[in-house]
C-alpha cells in the first residue's frame, strides 16, 4: 500500500499568466504558496487481478481502464501503463472546487502514488509536467501551470512560465519571525459555494487577447509582492492583492459576484487591507491580510463564513505511508 499527502496552494499575485494563451505571448509570472491543507491519495493491489477499484466521490469498478469515468484516474493509469489489478482511493481537507488547486493536487499526488506503487522516483519537476500533460494537453483543461508546480514543489514560491512552455521556480527566502508574521495576518474564508471553474476560465481564455494589457499588470503585482517581501515589507503585501483583486474582477463576467463584493467590502471595513477570491473566482474560499490587532473585529464581522485557519507548507507532495 502506498499514500501520498499533497498540499493544496494559495495563490497571491499573477495567476492567469500561468495560461499558455498569455505566457506564449510575453513571460507569466506567479507568487502562491503551498498551505497544510492536503490531498491523500491511496494505492494497492486489488484482490481481483483483472479489475481496477476506485473510491472517490463515487465508486467505480471496471476491467478495462478505458471504462473509467473519472479522467484523470483514466489517464494517470494509461501514463503509467498500470491497466489492471489495483485500487485507488482519495480523502482531502478541503472540498473540491473551492479555488485551492485541488485539481492538480489530486493529479500530482495520485501520480506520486503510482509511480511509488511502481518503485520509481519522480522529480518535482517530472511531476508537474506529467499533471500538465494530463490535465491540459490531454484532458484540454482551460487551466493553467502554477497549481500542479507548486502542489509538487511545495513551499513559497516565485514562479516564471516562459514562452516555450518551460517552468522555472524558486523559493522566496524570508525570516522565520517575518514569515510568521505574514502566516499571522492572512485569514482564509470559505463562502460555502461551489463553482465549475472550467466555465469561468474557458471566459477567461477566449478574452485573453483582449485582457493582456491586464495580465501584465498582475503579472507586474508579483515582481513587486516577491520584492516587498525581499525588503521586509509585508504591510504591502495587503495591499497588492487588493490591487491584483481589481484587476481580476475585469478578466471575466462571473468571477466576482454581489454576495463576494458584500463579503469583500466588508472585510475592508473591518481592518483588513486587501485579499481577493482564491482561484478562478464565483466562490470558494475568499482571502484577507489583515494584521492581528484588528482581527477579532474581521472575523465577528464576516461570521457567516468559515473561517479556516492554515499555515505554509514547505514540502510538496510526498509519500508518507508504503506497506511493501
Amino acid at each position: 500500500m502506498i499514500i501520498s499527502k499533497t498540499p493544496f496552494r494559495i495563490s497571491f499575485c499573477g495567476g492567469g499568466t500561468d495560461l499558455k494563451e498569455y505566457y506564449s505571448k510575453r513571460q507569466g509570472s506567479v507568487v502562491s504558496t503551498a498551505i497544510d491543507r492536503y490531498m491523500y491519495i491511496t494505492v494497492k493491489d486489488f484482490f481481483e487481478r483483472d479489475k481496477i477499484f476506485l473510491k472517490y466521490s463515487r465508486t467505480e469498478l471496471v476491467k478495462n481502464v478505458e471504462r473509467i469515468k473519472h479522467p484523470i484516474i483514466r489517464e494517470a493509469l494509461k501514463l503509467t501503463g498500470i491497466l489492471r489489478g489495483i485500487e485507488i482511493s482519495s480523502m482531502a481537507d478541503i472540498p473540491s472546487a473551492t479555488g485551492l488547486g485541488s485539481s492538480s493536487a489530486f493529479t500530482v499526488g495520485l501520480l506520486n502514488a503510482l509511480h511509488a506503487y511502481l518503485d520509481e522516483h519522480k522529480s518535482p519537476e517530472k511531476l508537474a509536467k506529467e499533471a500538465c500533460r494530463i490535465e491540459i494537453e490531454i484532458l484540454k483543461e482551460p487551466i493553467g501551470k502554477q497549481d500542479q508546480y507548486i502542489s509538487a514543489y511545495g513551499g513559497l514560491r516565485h514562479i516564471l512560465f516562459n514562452y516555450d512552455g518551460g517552468v522555472s521556480s524558486e523559493i522566496i527566502m524570508i525570516p522565520r519571525g517575518l514569515r510568521e508574521e505574514l502566516e499571522n495576518n492572512l485569514l482564509l474564508f470559505y463562502t460555502g459555494i461551489k463553482r465549475k471553474s472550467r466555465d469561468i476560465l474557458s471566459e477567461q481564455k477566449k478574452k485573453s487577447s483582449k485582457n493582456i494589457e491586464i495580465l501584465d499588470k498582475m503579472r507586474d503585482l508579483s515582481f513587486e509582492l516577491k520584492e516587498s517581501l525581499m525588503k521586509k515589507d509585508i504591510t504591502r503585501f495587503g495591499e497588492l492583492l487588493h490591487k491584483n483583486w481589481e484587476y481580476k474582477k475585469r478578466l471575466a463576467s462571473r468571477i466576482t459576484n454581489p454576495l463576494i463584493e458584500r463579503h469583500y467590502n466588508l472585510a475592508l471595513k473591518s481592518g483588513a487591507l486587501g485579499g481577493k477570491v482564491l482561484g478562478a473566482g464565483g466562490g470558494g474560499f475568499l482571502l484577507f491580510y489583515c494584521e492581528q490587532k484588528r482581527q477579532n473585529l474581521l472575523i465577528k464581522n464576516l461570521e457567516s463564513l468559515r473561517h479556516v485557519p492554515f499555515r505554509f507548507e514547505n514540502h510538496g507532495t510526498r509519500t508518507v505511508y508504503r506497506d511493501d
